[in-house]
Order: C-alpha cells, then sequence, then structure tokens
C-alpha cells in the first residue's frame, strides 16, 4: 500500500514538472485527480477553516492556485521575520521582488509572510493570518506548520527559500517534500546566539541543537557573513554558501545630505557631532553602548536615534526620532549625520551599515560579528569591543580623521561591491544550480553571464 502512494507521488510530480515546462492546458482531468490522490493538490479542508474565516481563505486559495498555475519556475519565499517595522530581511525580500521582476521575466516570484489576515494581493505577497506577539514590534507567529506548509505548496514552486527557522523554515521543508522541489535556507540570524544573550548561556545548547537540525536538511544553506558561516559550521550544518546582502544604491545617496536641515530640525549649533543609529530597539543592538560611549565624550557629540530610542527615557546628548518607514527619508537623516555609529558586536550581517556607507557615511563598528567583514580603516573605524570606553576611543579617533575621504570611500565600496544587482546575479546563480532551472540565469537581454 505504501509502495502504490509513493509510485502516485512520484507521477504526480513528474506531472507537477510537466506544467511547469507547458502550462496547465497539459494536464488532463485524470491527472490533475492522480495529483489530488497523491497529496499534492491542496484542498481547502486541509486548512482548517475558521468559522468566518471561510470566504477569506477561499479567496486566497484561489488566488495562490492560480499563481501557481503560471507557466513558469516559481521561487517562492517564506518567513515570519517580516512585520511593518522590520529591518533588513523585509527590505532584502522587497528588493529581490522588485529586480526579478525587472530583470527574470522567465521566473515567478512569490513571498509567504504572517499577517493580520489572509490576503495574495497583486503584488505576489500572499499574507497568512497569524497571531501578533506579545512586545514583539509587530512581529506574528505562525503555529501550523502543516497548515503554512500546504499555502506553500499551492503556489507550486520550483524552488522554496526559507528565511527563518521557525514555522515557515519548518513549512518550507514540509511543502518542499510535497510537491518534490528543492528548498533553500537563507541563514539571517543566530537564535542560539539570541537566546543566550536574552535567557542566559544554559538556553544556547537546546536551540543550537534544533537551529542545526532544521538547517541541515535544507539542499543549500545561505549565509550572509563568513561569520555566521562559521557559526553554522560549529553546529555541524555544511552545504554553505556565502552570499552577502546588498543595498539599494539609488535610494541610499550622498546627494540626500542636507546637514543645515537636520540641525535646524534638531536645534543644535553647526559645531555639533552627530552620530546617528537607526534600528530596532533590541537588546542586541547594544543601544546602551552608543549612549555611554555619547555621554562620555561630551560635547560636541550628539546621537540621533532613528526608532531605536522608542520607549527609552530621556537621556542627555541623545535624541530619539520615530520609526521612519519610507527609505527615502531614513537615508536624508543618516546623510545629513557625520557619522553611522553600530555596537552590536554579533550582527549577523548589518544592512544598515551598508546603507549608510552608501550614503556617504564613516561607520564606528565593533571588531566583531558581520560587520567587521564590511567595515575597516579605509572606511570607517572599529572599537575593540563594545565596552563603552572602548567605542568611545573609536569615535574619537574617527573624528580625527578626514571623515569626508572616509564617506566617499564608503560610498565607492557599496557601489562597486554590494548592489543589489551583483547580490541577485549571485543568488540566481544558485537558484539555478540547486532547481536546475535555467531562467534564473536567463535576464531580460539573453543569457546572465
Amino acid at each position: 500500500m505504501v509502495k502504490s502512494h509513493m509510485s502516485k507521488v512520484r507521477k504526480a510530480r513528474r506531472i507537477q514538472r510537466r506544467v511547469r515546462r507547458v502550462g496547465t492546458s497539459s494536464v488532463s482531468a485524470a491527472e490533475r485527480e492522480l495529483m489530488t490522490l497523491a497529496g499534492l493538490e491542496v484542498q481547502e479542508g486541509e486548512l482548517r477553516l475558521i468559522p468566518g474565516w471561510d470566504e477569506e481563505v477561499s479567496e486566497t486559495l484561489a488566488a495562490t492556485k492560480a499563481a501557481g498555475d503560471d507557466g513558469r519556475p516559481r521561487l517562492v519565499d517564506t518567513t515570519m521575520l517580516y512585520a511593518p517595522r522590520s529591518g533588513g530581511v523585509k527590505r532584502y525580500l522587497q528588493s529581490k521582488k522588485a529586480w526579478l521582476e525587472a530583470n527574470r521575466p522567465g521566473v515567478a516570484h512569490s513571498l509567504v509572510v504572517p499577517g493580520a489576515h489572509h490576503r495574495a494581493g497583486d503584488d505576489g505577497v500572499v499574507q497568512l493570518h497569524a497571531t501578533k506577539l506579545p512586545f514583539g514590534d509587530g512581529y506574528r507567529w505562525p503555529t501550523s506548520v502543516s497548515r503554512w506548509g500546504a499555502w506553500v505548496a499551492s503556489l507550486n514552486p520550483a524552488i522554496i527559500e526559507a528565511g527563518d527557522p521557525y514555522t515557515p523554515g519548518q513549512g518550507a521543508l514540509a511543502a518542499g517534500q510535497r510537491v518534490g522541489c528543492p528548498v533553500v535556507g537563507f541563514c539571517h540570524s543566530d537564535p542560539a546566539g539570541l537566546a543566550a544573550l536574552h535567557f542566559g548561556e544554559w538556553a544556547k545548547k537546546p536551540v543550537e541543537k534544533r537551529w542545526a537540525r532544521l538547517f541541515g536538511q535544507f539542499d543549500r544553506v545561505i549565509s550572509p557573513s563568513r561569520y555566521i558561516a562559521r557559526r553554522l559550521e560549529e553546529a555541524g550544518v555544511g552545504n554553505i554558501v556565502i552570499r552577502p546582502l546588498g543595498v539599494e544604491i539609488d535610494t541610499f545617496r550622498p546627494d540626500r545630505r542636507d546637514r543645515d536641515w537636520l540641525l535646524k530640525k534638531l536645534g543644535l549649533p553647526a559645531s555639533a557631532r552627530l552620530l546617528c543609529f537607526a534600528g530596532r530597539p533590541a537588546r542586541e543592538k547594544n543601544i546602551d553602548v552608543l549612549i555611554q560611549a555619547v555621554q562620555a565624550l561630551g560635547a560636541p557629540y550628539h546621537l540621533i536615534l532613528v526608532g531605536a530610542g522608542a520607549g527609552m527615557p530621556a537621556e542627555e546628548r541623545v535624541i530619539s526620532l520615530p520609526y521612519e518607514a519610507n527609505p527615502k527619508a531614513v537615508a536624508r537623516i543618516i546623510a545629513s549625520c557625520d557619522a553611522f555609529v553600530h555596537a552590536n558586536d554579533k550582527e549577523p550581517f548589518g544592512l544598515i551599515v551598508l546603507e549608510a556607507m552608501a550614503c556617504g557615511r564613516p561607520v564606528v563598528g565593533v571588531n566583531a560579528g558581520g560587520v567587521k567583514e564590511t567595515v575597516d580603516d579605509t572606511v570607517g573605524q572599529l572599537s575593540k569591543s563594545a565596552d563603552p570606553r572602548q567605542y568611545a576611543a573609536a569615535i574619537e579617533a574617527l573624528f580625527a580623521r578626514d571623515i569626508e575621504a572616509l564617506g566617499v570611500a564608503a560610498r565607492l565600496r557599496t557601489v562597486e561591491h554590494f548592489s543589489w544587482n551583483r547580490v541577485f546575479e549571485d543568488l540566481s546563480s544558485v537558484y539555478a544550480e540547486v532547481s536546475g532551472e535555467a531562467a534564473f540565469t536567463m535576464s531580460v537581454d539573453g543569457p546572465s553571464h
């Protein structure tokens, strides 16, 4: 009986591969029935409809199935690290979606993320209802792996990229098994390190084991930095490729600089030295190190926190600005400051650091984590550690140099090495290799080299 069912699954997968190549017109009624019997055809009953949501779920499922009927090979990205105030992961996914649409006409793309309702938008973003996390800054936690996997499978993916090791990551693996497509995992964070930071060292090993077990199942693991690649290797994960993230160089650029505007907005004199940090007020960001360093330095230094100062008590020499959703507005603030400061010593990559460099601003970082792979003394200054005194000394050392020349070098580095076009060309090659789909390397002008 088991052998008979697996035979059906293999036949159904062959039909699905044919559908990807030539479209649904080639599928007979008997073949579609076979796909249903083999469990590859997603049914509404699997989604455990909740009273009052039937229509919402039905409409969303109809939309995902219609998208899955597109004859082009489809990349499906899925993650829970996508919220109204998300940082680098959300910007990476949005930039990838726009790039694929403009540069890979033979590839379809969908993004499956948590939301307040079930909804499939015209933009290719599928939102699935999930409960909002308390004190989670808008993040939502989906609970059912099987249901999430069924939703991803309904899009008929040729390859899936999971952006986290949580429910969406596990659901991605389930969907890959179901439709017979490869699944890659993009390791955007170090959950074991975060667990140790928030709960103590006792929490590190159990989380690391679970993290390694999940990432060990992916067909390929993508790391944004050598730092995260080493952490994966230490946990026993193999099959890793390093592909750094990138930056939208046309959004984050030096000509957005308007220092007089920012000084007037903040009520500060021209002699002020403006240090900026933008991001979430998360513990691992070491905002307290930035504050203590600036307070130790005193005049004329001021720290501007964009979003990161939310809910914090007033501090001397610290100015909190609200979270800014518009990337151009963020770029204007960063470009108008004198330097960007970032004290996270366990940063997986640090996309905001690249964005500051693209704005022509030098960076003060810590000689650890992913930041030390993009920042050196030609584009900024690295502190020996996240100790506030050493960090303050690094800030002073930066301002003893030609910060404008450093900013020019920082911009040049991002343009030459970290433009999204270069990043996504490299990633598309990985997708093509893993999936066997040549469309990932076919640009609007023909084969990409």
